[in-house]
């Protein structure tokens, strides 16, 4: 299959170049700066992204391209195209000041391949503290801004080079995905196969190859990515396929049920265990974070085997990975940035294969191929919940009152949200208890000291950024008297609208 390499140089907008790439139907695959693949006879063009660094520092991240370059096209962005720069004889210096921000083209020749159908002084996204000064050997200037002289350059050639001082990949550059589109299709030849569709062909063609008459456990969680891996494993295999859906007495209400209901309407074969006790005797007392986040993933292990064990001749693990997870688990220096459930490998004493049928997909294409497959829309378009549930969204101890308050508070927000027809525009949504906090209020002619909840909801492409949700004050004063009304043990709402960065999605 025909795919783009691009080499991340630790930029935070990496992420974005790949779902751009894939949005035109082309298959990529990101890799550390300097993992490029022995074997690249596949690879039709090379992108090079941004970086935090300066390419003149002592610690910059270098890389050699002589294997590349004459041999495929490449596209540098921002970094990239500095390290181009600095590489083939040009000059890369401080800004003085970082340029951060929109501009507009003053020139651009509209005659490149690169910015074929430009207009004259489209948009783009600067976010630099350093300049091309002097452009590399052989190189012509064909972008420029009021500030920025090399905001792009060309290296003609059988196999051309070229670099942009701004970022095509966000959506700031207005036409930046018409660049990308000349660049992947246009000059690299892309033939746009990869949809939802080829993926699902091919994949459980490649499950069938994979697995032959083996038997596969798959843990599910009621989420988007391990309800769509055990769609295509049973597309593939059938009866063969065996799920376990562990219930931490942490999920929303009446999840447990409804998702169990879900998967026996697709055909699964599916085991319920409700564990709740054990897990909230595990977390009696436990107020910090990451140890409730450790006892959860701890006992989630123990109960998973405890059941996984009975089904004696299964050969295979399936995991709902995704892209994503597997990009932030590591960075380009290989410190761990964010641990993910789903990666890290396998308990030695399953002695179990993995398969991952996603482990290539961003969140927004396990969407595409779930109703590629059919699959329900409430099945697919299901807000991200964390895999430790609603323990990350009670603030010190977890109880099953609090468990309860929250849930019910939760439902009602959720519930408010459909109605309301902004459940759909909103990346994900929740309910926070703040157990540690008490608020004075007065209900009746009595004074209560009861818990604030707050209100949670951002909007994102991709979760790598987000921004709080512009919900209308109305429906928002419309959830806060319903959760006042309606949940003992509340008497004030709140409404988070704080964005990440710096604050996280969740708040544990």
């Amino acid at each position: 299959m025909q795919k783009i390499i691009i080499l991340d140089f630790g930029s935070q907008t990496t992420q974005l170049i790949g779902r751009r790439v894939r949005e035109l139907n082309t298959f990529c695959e990101i890799l550390p700066y300097n993992k490029y693949p022995e074997d690249d006879k596949d690879v039709i063009g090379v992108i090079l992204s941004g970086s935090p660094l300066s390419v003149y520092q002592d610690d910059a991240f270098h890389v050699d391209l002589s294997h590349i370059r004459g041999r495929l096209p490449i596209l540098g962005i921002c970094y990239g195209a500095q390290l181009m720069s600095y590489m083939y004889g040009g000059k890369v210096e401080s800004a003085g000041t970082r340029e951060y921000g929109r501009q507009n083209l003053q020139f651009v020749d509209t005659e490149n391949p690169l910015f074929n159908g430009f207009e004259a002084h489209s948009q783009v996204w600067m976010s630099h503290g350093d300049s091309i000064t002097k452009l590399p050997e052989g190189a012509v200037r064909i972008a420029s801004t009021e500030t920025v002289e090399n905001a792009a350059y060309y290296i003609p050639g059988e196999q051309p080079v070229f670099g942009t001082q701004f970022h095509p990949e966000v959506f700031h550059s207005l036409q930046g995905t018409l660049l990308l589109k000349n660049f992947v299709v246009d000059i690299c030849g892309s033939k746009q196969e990869w949809s939802a569709e080829a993926f699902v062909e091919t994949t459980v063609k490649e499950l069938r190859e994979q697995l032959g008459s083996d038997r596969v456990i798959l843990g599910l969680s009621g989420g988007v990515d391990s309800s769509v891996v055990a769609v295509l494993l049973h597309r593939a295999i059938g009866d063969r396929l065996t799920c376990i859906f562990v219930d931490h007495g942490m999920l929303r209400k009446n999840e447990f049920h409804d998702v169990m209901r879900d998967y026996e309407g697709l055909g699964l074969k599916v085991i319920g265990v409700d564990a709740s006790e054990k897990f909230l005797s595990d977390l009696a007392g436990v107020k910090e974070p990451e140890q409730k986040r450790k006892i959860i993933g701890r006992d989630f292990v123990e109960v998973f085997n405890a059941e996984a064990k009975k089904i004696t001749d299964a050969k295979w693990l399936a995991q709902g990975t995704i892209y994503p997870d597997r990009i932030e688990s590591l960075n380009i220096t290989g410190k761990v940035i964010k641990s993910h459930h789903n990666v890290g490998g396998l308990p030695k004493e399953m002695h179990l294969q993995l398969c991952e049928p996603i482990k290539w997909l961003f969140k927004d294409e396990v969407r595409r191929v779930g109703r590629s497959l059919g699959m329900p829309e409430h099945l697919i378009s299901r807000h991200p919940f964390p895999g430790p549930g609603l323990a990350v969204r009670i603030l010190g101890d977890i109880t099953r009152e609090k468990i309860r308050i929250l849930q019910e508070a939760d439902a009602i927000y959720i519930q408010n949200l459909r109605e309301a027809g902004l459940y759909d525009e909103i990346w994900q949504a929740g309910a926070i208890l703040l157990s540690e906090v008490r608020s004075v209020g007065v209900m009746g002619d009595e004074r209560t000291y009861e818990n604030p909840i707050a209100l949670r909801a951002v909007t994102s492409s991709d979760a790598m950024t987000a921004d709080f949700a512009h919900i209308p004050y109305e429906v928002l004063a419309k959830i806060s008297n319903e959760i006042i009304n309606k949940v003992k043990g509340v008497n004030r709402v709140c409404y988070d609208i704080s964005s990440k960065p710096p604050s996280t999605i969740e708040w544990e």
